[in-house]
């Protein structure tokens, strides 16, 4: 169902406005034009941890700036606060909504009551939701993916990697969504080697207690997998999930980045000839696919999916230790193809 709206990216004017928004994190607007109405272009609320996390925000971050750069219009992202509550994050939307901001995205599964609210109150504005297909409403865009298809490519490198037939994972916050991570990652392994063993441990029971925003508990967590003999620790835990590379380095053994490819983040560079590889969801192309779609008159709505067939889950290879090692590039191409094909299917809990 597609619901047809338009933003007009007139002008000549420039402005760098900073949002008033009430019970709601800092703000950064980038310069651009906006139409005769007032209406500006996409504006993005970060889930915990924000900008700066080099996954999952950061890959938010980079679909604004490329459609920033492209539209040429006004864009907004704001930071999350510490405690706040469902309340407080439709507040955040709704003063985007209302600054005329379009598309409006919630980054994280967290915005589900927030955006579902602010999208009621505002039914001429796209709003968009990552990670969560709960909101059926005419103008709300529920951007998902498949991760436990690549996490199980994440989890053939593993067991093609491993000399201890030891892994582990390490997930940020035990949800279902990250329940995808686990099972798909857990799968890989054991079909591709069933004698290695896959340590796994959650950080905490919700986000609020800091199980995607806090490194030194994604830390320890790797450090005693490590102590247990993993030799390449999968870590799917936002901005904890540095921790869990910091402690891998540390140690010289394996770790997998996720989200985004984090051999590439220059906040990990010193990490970086421990980081195999990076199993990616492109939050970046989705949240730029949602923009240009508001710009173009034809806004994408309900659940719009992204799997290894799309290319907007995947494994990356920018470490030359993995690109260059034939058999594992061909066990991940072939368990990929099988994936795709439909032969093997993943499981995602």
């Amino acid at each position: 169902m597609r619901r047809i709206s338009r933003i007009t990216v007139a002008g000549a004017a420039t402005a760098s406005l900073a949002l008033a928004l009430s019970a709601c994190g800092s703000t950064s607007t980038s310069a651009g034009s906006s139409d005769s109405k007032g209406n500006k272009g996409l504006a993005i609320a970060y889930d915990v941890g924000g900008k700066g996390d080099q996954s999952f925000n950061d890959a938010a971050y980079a679909g604004l700036e490329k459609a920033q750069k492209d539209f040429g219009y006004e864009t907004a992202d704001v930071e999350p606060t510490e405690g706040e509550t469902d309340a407080d994050k439709e507040q955040r939307l709704v003063s985007l909504a209302k600054q005329g901001h379009n598309p409006v995205i919630g980054v994280g599964y967290a915005y589900a009551s927030a955006v579902k609210g602010a999208a009621e109150k505002f039914p001429d504005t796209t709003f968009g939701i990552v990670d969560d297909a709960t909101i059926n409403t005419k103008n709300v865009a529920d951007l998902v993916f498949n991760e436990e298809q690549a996490s199980y490519l994440a989890g053939v490198a593993a067991a093609r990697s491993t000399k201890s037939k030891v892994v582990g994972f390490v997930g940020g916050v035990d949800i279902p969504l990250i329940h995808k991570f686990q099972a798909g990652f857990a799968q890989g392994v054991k079909d591709t080697d069933p004698k290695v063993k896959v340590l796994s441990q959650y950080l905490t029971q919700t986000a609020e207690e800091g199980g995607f925003a806090s490194p030194d508990k994604g830390k320890t967590a790797a450090e005693g997998q490590i102590e247990k003999k993993a030799d390449v620790v999968y870590a799917a835990a936002g901005l904890s999930g540095q921790g869990v590379i910091e402690a891998a380095a540390a140690k010289k053994v394996w770790a997998i980045g996720v989200d985004s490819d984090q051999y590439e983040q220059a906040a990990l560079a010193k990490y970086k000839d421990f980081i195999l590889t990076s199993a990616m969801k492109d939050v970046a192309k989705a949240v730029y696919n949602l923009a240009k779609s508001v710009e173009d008159g034809k806004p994408e709505t309900g659940i719009v999916r992204g799997d290894l067939k799309t290319g907007e889950v995947s494994l990356s290879d920018s470490n030359p230790k993995c690109a260059d090692d034939a058999e594992l590039q061909e066990a991940i191409k072939t368990a990929k193809e099988k994936i795709i094909s439909g032969e093997i299917k993943v499981k995602s809990s």
